[in-house]
């Protein structure tokens, strides 16, 4: 195995964290709970998807004023009495493969828990997926509900996630191959941008998307780390015909080389059939598709790089421009289109995008070029070149 350590301007930083409690409400595990409750009870705070089946005491005890519970499991007196002390309870919903009211993000680890052992139909993952084809169509107002309620938790873990990060994401086709040029490409794209220091975000699933995510993976190894990667993973080239050797070969990589760098992905159960790819150290997974890619561009601060793709790629780049055109998230954000055959002649986005550009101060802000390689480069540019 190649060494773990990486080279020393190659780190990826790291500078912010998974939830911060300066100011904040909301209390998503154990150990922020017992905190609170020494300093002084629970009023007005919002507790998220806690075990609190052992501090029946504590609740006991606690001012509960103005509290939120929810989805946190508790004994029935601790129930009866945060409730009558003017708290509101969501208590857990039973039979479901995801928790709605989760206070954090999802991890490859439990998205795939079981797939070793059982394949991935056994994955909560696949059985979440299997939970929304049954119910997304039936017109239950519950389920409904829930998946709401889901959704705007996972949009809550992840602006916690990437607070004060510099974000960019990759766009690009879930059909590309493990074993192509374009897939290492994309890979290397990845790389390259997490040791510049930034956090690099895609749309979480297979193809380009796991390539970008492999590449920040592999940001704090030698650079021969991603090599002996794509050369594994190119034996099981693509999800179809078996998610499960699709994805085992994913881990045999993070158990090959433990503590990879971070990123994010960003995945959807509504193209459920498309499994989320392993390599993103932080999934935040939606039910909505709408509310996922508007998310993801929206908290691509740095920029956006599109690499070749077909239909989704396409209106991934207009939903860009969109808020870009009219200023409606202040400065336009930088545009990096990957491919200029494939963005003139065979999909002709660039042309239009230009076109839409022309006066505007976006124009100052979009770039077209032949190769991966030259991405971050122009990403550099355009970030500090002034809007006309």
């Amino acid at each position: 195995m190649l060494s773990n350590s990486p080279p020393p301007a190659s780190r990826p930083a790291r500078a912010h964290n998974d939830h911060h409690e300066s100011d904040d409400r909301e209390i998503e595990s154990l150990e922020e709970f017992d905190r609170v409750v020494a300093s002084g009870g629970l009023a007005g705070h919002r507790v998220q998807s806690v075990d609190l089946t052992d501090r029946t005491f504590a609740l006991l005890g606690a001012d509960t004023t103005e509290s939120v519970f929810l989805g946190c499991a508790m004994e029935p007196d601790a129930a009866a009495k945060v409730r009558a002390g003017g708290a509101l309870v969501f208590p857990p919903v039973p039979g479901l493969p995801f928790d709605p009211y989760r206070g954090g993000l999802y991890g490859p680890d439990e998205l795939f828990e079981g797939l070793a052992d059982d394949g991935f139909d056994a994955t909560p993952d696949a059985r979440t997926y299997r939970w929304y084809q049954e119910t997304k169509s039936d017109g239950d107002i519950f389920a409904s509900m829930l998946r709401s309620i889901h959704d705007d938790a996972v949009s809550d873990a992840l602006d916690e996630h990437l607070d004060g990060a510099r974000v960019v994401g990759i766009m690009g086709g879930h059909a590309l191959e493990r074993g192509t040029a374009a897939y290492a490409g994309a890979a290397r794209l990845g790389r390259r941008l997490t040791r510049d220091g930034l956090t690099v975000a895609t749309g979480g699933g297979p193809g380009a998307m796991e390539a970008a995510n492999l590449g920040a993976y592999a940001a704090p190894f030698e650079d021969g780390m991603l090599d002996a990667a794509l050369e594994l993973l190119a034996k099981t080239p693509h999800f179809t015909p078996s998610v499960t050797d699709w994805a085992r070969a994913a881990f045999e990589i993070r158990q090959g080389w433990p503590g990879g760098g971070v990123s994010a992905g960003i995945p959807t159960w509504f193209y459920g059939h498309e499994p989320p790819n392993a390599f993103a150290s932080h999934i935040a997974k939606y039910f909505v598709n709408a509310v996922r890619e508007d998310g993801l561009l929206a908290r691509s601060n740095a920029g956006v790089v599109f690499l070749p793709g077909a239909a989704g790629t396409v209106q991934e780049i207009f939903d860009n421009a969109t808020p870009n055109y009219y200023g409606s998230r202040g400065e336009p954000t930088p545009m990096v289109l990957v491919d200029r055959v494939h963005w003139t002649e065979k999909l002709p986005a660039w042309p239009l995008l230009q076109a839409l550009a022309a006066e505007r101060p976006m124009a100052a802000r979009i770039a077209l070029v032949d190769s991966v390689d030259e991405a971050p480069d122009a990403l550099a540019r355009l970030r500090t070149q002034a809007p006309a």
